[in-house]
């Protein structure tokens, strides 16, 4: 098993709710929805933690229930965090700025010296051999 996502603990192989941090949790979710920052929003509720774990919190969708995790955050107040995330990045022009994947040209074509030399240890050889190139053929 992974990590155990904050709120839960461990019970004979049952997850259950550690209701001390689960308050943390819920109050979270509280103070952001109240229009309070990420790191602020944490803070108040008792969570020491960076905003972007904030954030990474805020999206867990452990907390609604599932097969293995019980529901700490009801579906209404996690919707309006997500909706509260996507509009605040928005608002901050965050959204739509990925980054092109980078182009990577694999050169495949080499021109390479004559092998002169031979060594009885395979490293030593390669190494050699390597060293006998000289560059892409264009």
């Amino acid at each position: 098993m992974g990590h155990t996502p904050f709120g839960y603990r461990i019970e004979n192989g049952i997850a259950v709710i550690d209701e001390e941090s689960a308050a943390k949790l819920r109050r979270l979710y509280e103070n952001y929805l109240s229009g309070m920052s990420l790191k602020t929003a944490a803070a108040k509720a008792g969570i020491e933690t960076y905003h972007g774990t904030s954030k990474r919190l805020l999206m867990t969708k452990h907390y609604l229930g599932d097969d293995f995790y019980p529901a700490i955050i009801d579906k209404a107040t996690f919707s309006r965090a997500q909706e509260e995330l996507m509009k605040r990045a928005s608002a901050l022009g965050r959204l739509n700025k990925a980054t092109p994947p980078r182009s990577i040209k694999i050169p495949t074509l080499f021109s390479i010296r004559k092998i002169e030399k031979h060594y009885d240890n395979p490293a030593a050889q390669a190494e050699y051999i390597y060293s006998l190139i000289d560059c892409e053929v264009k």
